[in-house]
C-alpha cells in the first residue's frame, strides 16, 4: 500500500461511522448497512481520487444510492415477511447517535426511498439541501419537498410528553422487574390504555404474527407468558437503549438472543418491541455478552 492508499484509507476510516450510520437508518438492517459500506470503500479505492473534488460528499453520494437500489428490493422481501417487521435492533453508545428511535424508524418505512434519504440526510444528518440534491440525484426545490412530506408523515412517531432518559430507565426497570415476577397489577400502572405488543419471530422463532393492540390484550399474554416461566428462563445480559429506547438484551430459555425495548410516552409505556429473529440478532452477540 503506497501513501495515497494510506491516506485514502485513514479519511475512508475515519468516515466509516457516520456512513454506517446512514445507512443504518436507511434500510434497518445493520448487516445490510455493513455491506453498503464496504461496497462504498471498494468504490472509492477504486475512484480516481484526484477527480473527486468533496470526498466526502462522494462518499455520502454512493453510500446513499447504494441504499436506495437496496430499498428496491427490500419492500418485496418485507411484503412477504412472516409476522410483524421490526427493524435490526441497534445498541445506542452512551452518548447516543441522532434522535432516530424505533418508532420513528417504523414510521419511515411508509415513505418512499427518496423521501426517507431527504428526511434523513437533512433533518437528522444536518446536510443542506444542496447537498442532499447531489446525494439523491434531484433539484434542492424537490429535496424540500421530499423531506418535508416525510416530515409530517413521521410527526405522529415523535413523544408528545417526552420523559427524562432517567425516568425511561425506571419504568423499564419497573416493567421488566413487574413482567418476570407476574406482578399485573404494578404491569396496569405502567402499560398505557393503548399499548401495542409487538414480536419479530421472521418465521425463525415463535412469535406473534400481528401486533396486539390494548392494554387488556398484552396484559393477557404477558400474564400467560409469565404462568409457563417464560421471563425466568431468561438470563439477563444486559441494559442497553436500542434504538433510542430503554431496554434488556437477554438470552433465552431455548439458548438464544432476545432484545426488547420498551417506548415511553408521558410516563407510560405505549409500545413495547419484541426482536427474536436470530437474522437479526447476530450482530449482537459480542455486545450481549459484555455483561455489566
Amino acid at each position: 500500500m503506497n501513501a495515497s492508499d494510506l491516506d485514502s484509507a485513514i479519511f475512508f476510516t475515519a468516515r466509516r461511522p457516520r456512513l454506517q450510520r446512514i445507512a443504518y437508518r436507511m434500510l434497518g438492517s445493520v448487516a445490510e448497512a455493513e455491506d453498503v459500506v464496504q461496497d462504498a470503500w471498494l468504490r472509492w479505492h477504486g475512484a480516481d481520487r484526484e477527480a473527486v473534488r468533496e470526498p466526502e460528499a462522494f462518499l455520502v453520494r454512493t453510500v446513499t444510492r447504494l441504499c436506495l437500489d437496496v430499498l428496491k428490493s427490500a419492500r418485496v422481501k418485507r411484503e412477504q415477511y412472516i409476522g410483524p417487521w421490526l427493524p435490526e435492533p441497534y445498541i445506542d453508545p452512551d452518548d447516543g447517535i441522532d434522535d432516530i428511535t424505533l418508532p420513528l424508524m417504523l414510521a419511515m418505512e411508509r415513505l418512499s426511498p427518496l423521501e426517507r434519504a431527504a428526511f434523513l440526510l437533512h433533518d437528522v444528518f444536518d446536510m443542506e439541501f444542496d447537498e442532499v440534491a447531489e446525494a439523491i440525484g434531484r433539484e434542492p426545490a424537490a429535496c424540500r419537498q421530499l423531506a418535508s412530506r416525510a416530515r409530517a408523515h413521521v410527526a405522529q412517531a415523535r413523544p408528545r410528553f417526552p420523559v427524562t432518559h432517567d425516568r425511561q430507565q425506571e419504568i423499564a426497570t419497573a416493567f421488566f422487574a413487574a413482567s418476570r415476577s407476574g406482578d399485573l397489577a404494578q404491569l396496569r400502572q405502567l402499560l398505557s390504555n393503548d399499548v401495542v405488543f409487538y414480536g419479530d419471530g421472521g418465521g425463525k422463532r415463535p412469535a406473534m404474527l400481528k401486533a396486539i393492540f390494548g392494554q387488556d390484550k398484552v396484559l393477557r399474554m404477558l400474564q400467560a407468558f409469565t404462568s409457563k416461566g417464560g421471563w425466568d428462563a431468561a438470563d439477563v445480559l444486559r441494559t442497553a437503549t436500542i434504538d433510542g429506547l430503554p431496554g434488556r438484551i437477554t438470552l433465552e430459555g431455548d439458548g438464544m438472543l432476545q432484545t426488547t425495548a420498551l417506548d415511553i410516552d408521558n410516563g407510560r409505556i405505549t409500545a413495547i418491541y419484541v426482536m427474536r429473529n436470530p437474522d437479526k440478532l447476530g450482530h449482537l452477540a459480542r455486545a450481549a455478552h459484555q455483561v455489566e
